[in-house]
C-alpha cells in the first residue's frame, strides 16, 4: 500500500510548528496533548523521519521537519482549494496589505494562515516595509490595509494590540557594558529608535547608532555579531539572545502599539472580511512558545 499523508495529521503538524509547544498546538487544532502526541508519532512513522527535537523547554523543527512543513502548507492549501470550489462560500477577490517585517513575521503568519483555510479564493499580497514607508501606500490605494506602530506619522487608525517592546543583546557578549552604548536601529524615523534614544538621554547614558536596518533580520544580525543591542518587540526574541534591563544600566521602553487602518476600498467584501479577521485574530491572548 502506498503511504498517504493525511490531511489532518498535516493540519496538526503545522500548527505545532507555528506554536513550538504542545498545548498551544493542541487548544488550536481542538485536541488533547495526548491525542496531539500520538498524531505526530503517526505522521513520523508516515515519513519515515525525526520531526521535531526539543529545545530547552520547547521543540522546534528539525532539518526533515522543515521540508514537510513546505510540502504540508502547500497540500492543505491545495486541500482548501479544493473544498472551496464545491463550497457555498463565494468570496474571492485580492488584497493587499503591508506590515513592517517584524509584524509580519511574528503576527501574521498564524493570522493569514487561517485565514486562507476559511477563504481559499482571496489571493492576498503582502507587503513588507517600515511603518513610515506604509502611509503614502495606504493613501496612494496601493494598500487596501496596514498594520502600523503609533507614532509613525498616521492621523488615525484602530488600536489592536500593545506589544512588550525590550533591549536584546547576544547571549555570548557583554556589549552592553560599552560607553558610548552601541546600538542597533531600524530607520532614523522609527518610533522604537526614537524613544531609546530619549529614554538614554533622559537618564545619561551615552549610545552611538553602531548599525542601521529596514529589517529585523539585519538587526539581529548585528547583535549576533556582538555590534550592539537593539530595541525589539518581545515577539520576536530568538534563542541565544537575551533581554537586558534596569539591572544592566537601561531604562524600561514604552510598548508598541499596532494600529489597523484602511486604504480608500475598505468596503470590498473580501477587505472586509480580512479586516474582521484581524481583529477577531488580535481579540485571542497570541500563542506564546511555553514547555512541551
Amino acid at each position: 500500500m502506498p503511504r498517504l499523508l493525511d490531511p489532518e495529521l498535516l493540519r496538526s503538524f503545522v500548527a505545532m510548528a507555528d506554536h513550538g509547544s504542545l498545548s498551544a498546538a493542541a487548544s488550536r487544532v481542538g485536541r488533547s496533548q495526548s491525542a496531539l502526541s500520538m498524531q505526530m508519532q503517526r505522521l513520523e512513522e508516515t515519513v519515515g523521519r525525526t520531526l521535531f527535537r526539543r529545545r530547552g523547554r520547547g521543540l522546534e523543527l528539525t532539518a526533515d521537519g522543515l521540508l514537510l512543513l513546505e510540502h504540508a502548507r502547500r497540500i492543505l492549501r491545495v486541500h482548501a482549494e479544493a473544498l472551496a470550489a464545491f463550497a457555498d462560500d463565494p468570496l474571492s477577490g485580492d488584497v493587499r496589505i503591508g506590515a513592517p517585517d517584524d509584524y509580519a513575521s511574528s503576527f501574521l503568519p498564524r493570522i493569514l494562515a487561517r485565514f486562507a483555510e476559511s477563504h481559499p479564493r482571496v489571493r492576498v499580497e503582502l507587503v513588507c516595509e517600515p511603518s513610515p514607508q506604509l502611509l503614502p501606500r495606504l493613501a496612494a490605494g496601493s494598500l487596501d490595509l496596514a498594520l502600523i506602530t503609533r507614532g509613525s506619522g498616521e492621523r488615525e487608525g484602530e488600536l489592536l494590540h500593545r506589544e512588550p517592546v525590550v533591549w536584546v543583546g547576544s547571549a555570548r557578549h557583554e556589549v552592553h557594558l560599552e560607553d558610548p552604548l552601541p546600538l542597533a536601529c531600524f530607520a532614523a524615523d522609527c518610533c522604537f529608535r526614537r524613544a531609546a534614544t530619549e529614554r538614554l538621554t533622559a537618564i545619561g547614558r551615552r549610545y552611538r547608532i553602531a548599525y542601521t536596518s529596514l529589517s529585523v533580520a539585519g538587526i539581529y544580525a548585528a547583535l549576533d555579531a556582538g555590534l550592539a543591542i537593539a530595541p525589539v518587540t518581545a515577539n520576536t526574541l530568538r534563542p541565544g539572545f537575551r533581554i537586558l534591563g534596569e539591572r544592566e544600566g537601561l531604562p524600561p521602553l514604552p510598548p508598541a502599539e499596532i494600529l489597523l487602518l484602511d486604504g480608500p476600498s475598505r468596503d470590498l467584501p473580501a477587505i472586509a472580511r480580512l479586516r474582521e479577521h484581524i481583529r477577531e485574530s488580535f481579540a485571542r491572548p497570541a500563542p506564546r512558545p511555553v514547555a512541551a
